[in-house]
Protein backbone atom coordinates (compact mmCIF):
# COMPACT_ATOMS: atom_id res chain seq x y z
CA UNK A 1 0.00 0.00 0.00
CA UNK A 2 1.59 3.49 -0.94
CA UNK A 3 1.40 6.18 0.94
CA UNK A 4 -0.47 9.51 0.68
CA UNK A 5 1.20 12.11 -1.31
CA UNK A 6 1.53 15.93 -0.97
CA UNK A 7 -1.20 17.24 -2.86
CA UNK A 8 -1.70 20.89 -1.38
CA UNK A 9 0.24 22.77 0.79
CA UNK A 10 -0.59 25.94 2.87
CA UNK A 11 1.82 28.59 2.78
CA UNK A 12 2.26 31.60 5.35
CA UNK A 13 5.42 34.00 4.49
CA UNK A 14 8.06 31.51 3.36
CA UNK A 15 6.89 28.99 5.41
CA UNK A 16 5.37 25.87 4.89
CA UNK A 17 2.30 25.51 7.32
CA UNK A 18 0.43 22.85 6.70
CA UNK A 19 -0.20 20.04 3.85
CA UNK A 20 -3.61 17.79 2.87
CA UNK A 21 -2.35 14.54 1.64
CA UNK A 22 -3.80 12.35 -0.80
CA UNK A 23 -5.01 9.89 -3.09
CA UNK A 24 -5.88 9.70 -6.77
CA UNK A 25 -6.76 8.39 -9.81
CA UNK A 26 -6.78 9.04 -13.77
CA UNK A 27 -8.92 6.10 -15.99
CA UNK A 28 -8.80 5.74 -19.45
CA UNK A 29 -11.88 4.54 -21.09
CA UNK A 30 -11.11 0.77 -20.73
CA UNK A 31 -10.45 1.35 -16.73
CA UNK A 32 -6.70 1.05 -17.12
CA UNK A 33 -4.75 3.79 -15.03
CA UNK A 34 -3.22 6.20 -16.67
CA UNK A 35 -1.60 8.35 -13.62
CA UNK A 36 -1.98 7.68 -10.12
CA UNK A 37 -0.71 9.69 -6.98
CA UNK A 38 -0.62 7.53 -3.75
CA UNK A 39 -2.66 4.48 -3.46
CA UNK A 40 -5.17 3.58 -6.13
CA UNK A 41 -6.19 0.46 -4.04
CA UNK A 42 -7.11 2.68 -0.81
CA UNK A 43 -10.27 1.36 0.33
CA UNK A 44 -13.08 4.94 0.12
CA UNK A 45 -16.08 6.20 0.94
CA UNK A 46 -17.07 8.41 -2.16
CA UNK A 47 -19.77 9.89 -0.17
CA UNK A 48 -21.84 12.29 -2.31
CA UNK A 49 -19.29 11.92 -5.77
CA UNK A 50 -21.11 8.88 -6.21
CA UNK A 51 -24.72 10.13 -6.40
CA UNK A 52 -24.55 9.84 -10.16
CA UNK A 53 -23.93 5.74 -9.21
CA UNK A 54 -27.23 5.91 -7.12
CA UNK A 55 -28.74 7.82 -9.99
CA UNK A 56 -28.38 4.92 -12.60
CA UNK A 57 -31.48 2.70 -11.39
CA UNK A 58 -33.79 5.90 -12.09
CA UNK A 59 -32.48 6.26 -15.55
CA UNK A 60 -31.60 2.60 -16.41
CA UNK A 61 -34.84 0.75 -15.36
CA UNK A 62 -37.26 3.23 -17.31
CA UNK A 63 -38.37 5.27 -14.19
CA UNK A 64 -37.32 8.74 -15.31
CA UNK A 65 -38.94 8.49 -18.42
CA UNK A 66 -42.31 6.75 -17.09
CA UNK A 67 -42.47 10.00 -15.12
CA UNK A 68 -41.53 12.28 -17.73
CA UNK A 69 -38.30 13.89 -16.01
CA UNK A 70 -35.99 17.00 -17.01
CA UNK A 71 -32.84 17.31 -17.45
CA UNK A 72 -32.82 19.74 -14.47
CA UNK A 73 -34.35 16.81 -12.47
CA UNK A 74 -31.40 14.49 -13.66
CA UNK A 75 -28.86 17.40 -12.55
CA UNK A 76 -30.85 17.47 -8.69
CA UNK A 77 -30.88 13.55 -8.41
CA UNK A 78 -26.86 13.96 -8.68
CA UNK A 79 -26.72 16.98 -6.74
CA UNK A 80 -25.32 18.36 -2.92
CA UNK A 81 -27.55 21.55 -3.62
CA UNK A 82 -27.00 24.14 -1.22
CA UNK A 83 -31.00 25.01 -0.48
CA UNK A 84 -31.35 28.10 -2.86
CA UNK A 85 -34.88 28.46 -3.69
CA UNK A 86 -33.93 27.65 -7.66
CA UNK A 87 -33.25 23.99 -5.49
CA UNK A 88 -36.01 24.10 -3.10
CA UNK A 89 -38.64 24.88 -5.32
CA UNK A 90 -37.87 22.03 -8.24
CA UNK A 91 -37.50 19.65 -5.30
CA UNK A 92 -40.80 20.49 -3.89
CA UNK A 93 -42.70 20.43 -7.75
CA UNK A 94 -41.14 17.14 -7.87
CA UNK A 95 -42.46 15.93 -4.65
CA UNK A 96 -46.26 17.23 -5.50
CA UNK A 97 -46.26 15.69 -9.16
CA UNK A 98 -45.62 12.00 -7.12
CA UNK A 99 -48.34 12.97 -4.90
CA UNK A 100 -45.64 12.90 -1.70
CA UNK A 101 -44.75 15.60 0.34
CA UNK A 102 -41.87 16.68 2.72
CA UNK A 103 -42.13 13.83 4.79
CA UNK A 104 -42.22 11.56 2.58
CA UNK A 105 -38.44 12.27 2.61
CA UNK A 106 -36.26 9.95 4.38
CA UNK A 107 -33.85 12.45 4.63
CA UNK A 108 -33.28 15.13 7.69
CA UNK A 109 -33.88 18.64 7.83
CA UNK A 110 -30.61 20.86 6.99
CA UNK A 111 -30.12 24.43 7.43
CA UNK A 112 -29.99 25.97 3.95
CA UNK A 113 -26.15 26.84 2.92
CA UNK A 114 -27.71 29.82 0.88
CA UNK A 115 -27.14 32.73 2.64
CA UNK A 116 -29.89 34.58 0.81
CA UNK A 117 -32.46 31.74 1.70
CA UNK A 118 -31.11 31.25 5.41
CA UNK A 119 -31.60 35.08 6.39
CA UNK A 120 -35.36 35.27 4.89
CA UNK A 121 -35.55 31.82 7.37
CA UNK A 122 -34.26 33.78 10.49
CA UNK A 123 -36.21 36.86 9.73
CA UNK A 124 -39.52 34.54 8.95
CA UNK A 125 -38.97 32.35 11.99
CA UNK A 126 -39.40 29.14 9.97
CA UNK A 127 -37.34 26.45 10.41
CA UNK A 128 -35.46 24.34 7.49
CA UNK A 129 -37.22 21.59 6.23
CA UNK A 130 -36.46 18.02 4.26
CA UNK A 131 -36.15 19.51 0.94
CA UNK A 132 -33.29 22.11 2.13
CA UNK A 133 -30.85 18.94 2.77
CA UNK A 134 -28.42 18.98 -0.17
CA UNK A 135 -29.33 15.69 -0.91
CA UNK A 136 -32.89 16.06 -1.25
CA UNK A 137 -32.97 15.83 -5.12
CA UNK A 138 -31.16 12.21 -4.71
CA UNK A 139 -34.03 11.41 -2.51
CA UNK A 140 -36.56 12.79 -4.87
CA UNK A 141 -35.36 10.22 -7.38
CA UNK A 142 -35.20 7.28 -4.75
CA UNK A 143 -38.74 7.93 -4.28
CA UNK A 144 -39.80 8.07 -7.75
CA UNK A 145 -37.39 4.69 -8.58
CA UNK A 146 -39.63 3.56 -5.85
CA UNK A 147 -43.23 4.35 -7.71
CA UNK A 148 -41.66 2.74 -10.38
CA UNK A 149 -40.63 -0.47 -8.84
CA UNK A 150 -44.14 -0.85 -6.94
CA UNK A 151 -42.53 -1.20 -3.55
CA UNK A 152 -44.64 -0.14 -0.52
CA UNK A 153 -42.08 0.86 1.47
CA UNK A 154 -41.31 4.02 2.70
CA UNK A 155 -38.14 3.28 4.31
CA UNK A 156 -36.28 3.59 1.58
CA UNK A 157 -32.80 4.34 2.60
CA UNK A 158 -32.95 0.49 4.33
CA UNK A 159 -30.00 -1.42 2.49
CA UNK A 160 -32.37 -4.23 2.36
CA UNK A 161 -35.13 -1.81 0.24
CA UNK A 162 -35.65 -2.42 -3.42
CA UNK A 163 -33.96 0.65 -4.29
CA UNK A 164 -30.64 0.80 -2.48
CA UNK A 165 -30.62 -3.20 -3.70
CA UNK A 166 -30.60 -1.47 -7.35
CA UNK A 167 -28.27 1.23 -6.28
CA UNK A 168 -25.38 -1.64 -4.95
CA UNK A 169 -25.70 -3.54 -8.37
CA UNK A 170 -25.17 -0.31 -10.29
CA UNK A 171 -22.36 0.46 -8.36
CA UNK A 172 -20.39 -2.87 -7.77
CA UNK A 173 -21.22 -3.28 -11.72
CA UNK A 174 -19.43 -0.04 -12.79
CA UNK A 175 -16.79 0.07 -10.13
CA UNK A 176 -15.86 -3.74 -11.47
CA UNK A 177 -15.54 -4.75 -7.78
CA UNK A 178 -17.66 -6.45 -5.00
CA UNK A 179 -18.15 -3.60 -1.92
CA UNK A 180 -16.49 -4.27 1.08
CA UNK A 181 -19.67 -3.05 2.88
CA UNK A 182 -21.04 0.68 3.56
CA UNK A 183 -21.22 3.77 6.13
CA UNK A 184 -24.57 5.78 6.82
CA UNK A 185 -24.51 8.66 4.99
CA UNK A 186 -25.50 12.42 6.37
CA UNK A 187 -28.55 11.84 4.20
CA UNK A 188 -29.55 8.46 5.84
CA UNK A 189 -28.37 6.19 2.62
CA UNK A 190 -26.03 3.34 2.84
CA UNK A 191 -22.87 5.19 0.78
CA UNK A 192 -20.65 1.65 -0.61
CA UNK A 193 -17.22 1.78 -0.10
CA UNK A 194 -15.04 0.54 -3.51
CA UNK A 195 -11.38 1.48 -4.09
CA UNK A 196 -10.54 4.66 -5.59
CA UNK A 197 -9.61 2.91 -8.42
CA UNK A 198 -12.98 1.46 -9.15
CA UNK A 199 -14.22 5.08 -7.98
CA UNK A 200 -11.78 6.27 -10.93
CA UNK A 201 -12.97 3.34 -13.42
CA UNK A 202 -16.75 3.97 -12.95
CA UNK A 203 -16.25 7.64 -13.85
CA UNK A 204 -14.62 6.39 -16.71
CA UNK A 205 -17.04 4.51 -17.96
CA UNK A 206 -19.47 7.99 -17.75
CA UNK A 207 -16.86 9.96 -19.52
CA UNK A 208 -16.87 7.07 -22.66
CA UNK A 209 -20.72 6.87 -22.58
CA UNK A 210 -22.49 7.53 -25.86
CA UNK A 211 -26.39 8.59 -26.50
CA UNK A 212 -25.87 6.35 -29.29
CA UNK A 213 -24.89 3.29 -26.77
CA UNK A 214 -26.84 0.25 -24.80
CA UNK A 215 -29.02 1.00 -22.10
CA UNK A 216 -26.44 1.90 -19.43
CA UNK A 217 -24.26 3.82 -21.75
CA UNK A 218 -27.23 6.09 -22.39
CA UNK A 219 -28.88 6.43 -18.98
CA UNK A 220 -24.66 7.40 -17.86
CA UNK A 221 -24.25 10.06 -21.02
CA UNK A 222 -27.71 11.67 -19.89
CA UNK A 223 -27.06 11.92 -16.27
CA UNK A 224 -23.67 13.49 -16.62
CA UNK A 225 -24.49 15.53 -19.62
CA UNK A 226 -27.60 16.94 -17.09
CA UNK A 227 -24.92 17.43 -14.53
CA UNK A 228 -22.75 19.77 -16.99
CA UNK A 229 -25.54 21.06 -18.75
CA UNK A 230 -27.24 22.26 -15.31
CA UNK A 231 -24.13 22.69 -13.03
CA UNK A 232 -25.63 25.90 -10.74
CA UNK A 233 -28.22 22.95 -9.63
CA UNK A 234 -25.69 20.25 -8.97
CA UNK A 235 -24.14 22.46 -6.46
CA UNK A 236 -24.94 26.40 -6.26
CA UNK A 237 -23.72 29.66 -6.46
CA UNK A 238 -19.88 30.36 -5.08
CA UNK A 239 -19.28 26.64 -4.84
CA UNK A 240 -16.72 24.62 -6.29
CA UNK A 241 -18.32 22.45 -9.00
CA UNK A 242 -20.74 25.04 -10.05
CA UNK A 243 -17.40 27.21 -10.60
CA UNK A 244 -15.69 24.92 -11.86
CA UNK A 245 -17.86 23.55 -14.41
CA UNK A 246 -18.51 26.93 -15.68
CA UNK A 247 -15.58 27.79 -16.14
CA UNK A 248 -14.73 24.72 -18.60
CA UNK A 249 -17.72 25.75 -20.37
CA UNK A 250 -19.38 21.93 -19.85
CA UNK A 251 -17.03 20.61 -20.99
CA UNK A 252 -16.31 18.37 -17.77
CA UNK A 253 -18.40 17.24 -15.22
CA UNK A 254 -17.41 17.62 -11.63
CA UNK A 255 -18.96 16.76 -8.42
CA UNK A 256 -17.60 16.93 -4.78
CA UNK A 257 -18.17 14.56 -1.83
CA UNK A 258 -18.37 15.16 2.30
CA UNK A 259 -14.37 14.58 3.76
CA UNK A 260 -12.62 15.85 0.71
CA UNK A 261 -13.50 13.68 -2.02
CA UNK A 262 -14.20 14.26 -5.75
CA UNK A 263 -14.60 13.35 -9.34
CA UNK A 264 -14.38 14.45 -12.47
CA UNK A 265 -15.76 13.12 -15.97
CA UNK A 266 -13.95 14.27 -19.07
CA UNK A 267 -15.75 13.09 -22.30
CA UNK A 268 -13.54 14.90 -24.74
CA UNK A 269 -10.85 12.22 -23.26
CA UNK A 270 -12.60 9.51 -21.64
CA UNK A 271 -11.05 9.80 -18.55
CA UNK A 272 -12.88 9.76 -15.42
CA UNK A 273 -10.89 10.87 -11.97
CA UNK A 274 -11.10 10.03 -8.42
CA UNK A 275 -9.69 11.64 -5.49
CA UNK A 276 -9.29 11.90 -1.84
CA UNK A 277 -7.61 14.17 0.66
CA UNK A 278 -7.20 12.02 4.00
CA UNK A 279 -8.14 14.93 6.50
CA UNK A 280 -11.25 15.52 4.63
CA UNK A 281 -10.45 18.89 3.85
CA UNK A 282 -12.29 20.20 1.27
CA UNK A 283 -9.71 23.44 0.81
CA UNK A 284 -7.38 20.46 0.25
CA UNK A 285 -9.88 18.53 -2.39
CA UNK A 286 -10.79 21.79 -4.12
CA UNK A 287 -7.16 22.84 -4.97
CA UNK A 288 -5.88 19.11 -5.60
CA UNK A 289 -8.54 18.32 -8.24
CA UNK A 290 -8.16 22.03 -10.01
CA UNK A 291 -4.66 20.84 -10.14
CA UNK A 292 -4.99 17.70 -11.55
CA UNK A 293 -7.56 19.49 -14.25
CA UNK A 294 -4.90 22.12 -15.17
CA UNK A 295 -2.56 18.98 -15.48
CA UNK A 296 -5.33 17.07 -17.66
CA UNK A 297 -5.31 20.48 -20.10
CA UNK A 298 -9.08 21.46 -19.37
CA UNK A 299 -9.25 24.12 -17.30
CA UNK A 300 -7.45 27.45 -17.89
CA UNK A 301 -4.97 28.35 -14.85
CA UNK A 302 -5.46 31.65 -14.94
CA UNK A 303 -9.11 31.63 -14.88
CA UNK A 304 -10.99 33.41 -11.88
CA UNK A 305 -12.58 30.02 -10.36
CA UNK A 306 -9.05 28.20 -10.76
CA UNK A 307 -7.64 30.92 -8.93
CA UNK A 308 -9.74 30.89 -6.07
CA UNK A 309 -8.84 27.29 -5.12
CA UNK A 310 -5.35 27.29 -6.82
CA UNK A 311 -2.83 29.52 -5.88
CA UNK A 312 -5.23 31.27 -3.95
CA UNK A 313 -4.30 33.90 -1.63
CA UNK A 314 -5.15 33.79 2.35
CA UNK A 315 -6.05 36.98 3.78
CA UNK A 316 -6.58 37.67 7.51
CA UNK A 317 -9.06 40.34 9.06
CA UNK A 318 -7.11 43.36 7.76
CA UNK A 319 -7.38 42.18 4.10
CA UNK A 320 -3.45 41.52 4.16
CA UNK A 321 -1.86 38.71 1.79
CA UNK A 322 -0.61 36.53 4.16
CA UNK A 323 0.00 33.13 2.33
CA UNK A 324 -1.64 30.93 -0.20
CA UNK A 325 -2.52 27.62 -0.75
CA UNK A 326 -0.86 25.70 -3.73
CA UNK A 327 -0.88 22.19 -5.32
CA UNK A 328 0.89 19.92 -3.46
CA UNK A 329 4.63 17.94 -4.75
CA UNK A 330 2.59 15.64 -6.13
CA UNK A 331 1.41 17.79 -8.84
CA UNK A 332 5.40 19.76 -9.05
Amino acid sequence: MNAPVSMAEIWRGPFLESIHMGHAVVCGEGGEIIESWGDPSAIVLPRSSSKMLQAMPLVESGAADAFGLTGEQLALSCASHQGAPMHTDRVQSWLKNLGLSDDDLNCGPQTPRDEADLILMHKTDSSPCRYHNNCSGKHAGFLTLSQHLGSKDPIYVDPSHAVQKACLAAFEELTEETSPGYGIDGCSAPNYAASLHGIARAMAFFASATDGGNTRQKAAARLRDAMRTYPELVAGNGRACTELMHAMDGRVTLKTGAEAFFIAIVPEKKIGVALKIVDGSTRGAECAIAAILVRLGVLDPNHPATLKRLHAPILNFAGQHTGEIRAGLAFQ
